[in-house]
């Protein structure tokens, strides 16, 4: 792999308030917590991303982004895997490994979190490791893109 790699992971809305939001469902673990753990877990062999929004647009607008400066997208949707069929299309233009990531496992919960609108555009989907999910997504970003190189 180039030490060039770079891996997005883009987190939707709300995800900003880790640690605070309801920990007992997503941990105690900070956003920047979660952006080192991300770091630690690429060793070198990529750059991180590592970015949040609480607006839908703005991640269409970075998932475009990732089509020309990326090798794997890791995206963590948050409530817009249950309705947006914008980061669907959005994430369907990719062709780089696209990794659904969610800290909770969302097929536990409520029914209305039990479609993603994202998981058919995914490669694959973790879920419910809190945040050593973002490392396993991150090891399984760097395999998918030693794979393709």
């Amino acid at each position: 792999m180039s030490d060039t790699s770079v891996i997005y992971v883009l987190n939707g809305p709300n995800l900003n308030l880790l640690g605070a939001r309801e920990p007992e469902i997503y941990g105690r673990d900070t956003l920047a917590d979660i952006e080192q753990r991300c770091v630690t877990a690429a060793a070198g062999e990529a750059q991180i991303v590592f970015r949040q929004t609480n607006h839908e647009g703005v991640l269409v607008d970075w998932i475009q982004e990732a089509r020309e400066s990326a090798q794997a997208l890791i995206i963590n949707p948050a409530a817009y895997s249950h309705t947006s069929v914008a980061l669907h299309d959005a994430l369907k233009t990719l062709t780089i490994p696209v990794i659904e990531l969610h800290l909770s496992n969302p097929a536990a919960r409520e029914a209305f979190r039990h479609h993603s609108y994202v998981s058919s555009a995914a490669t694959g989907v973790i879920a419910g490791f809190g945040a050593a999910g973002y490392e396993l997504a991150v090891q399984a970003a760097l395999t998918k893109v030693r794979e393709r190189a």
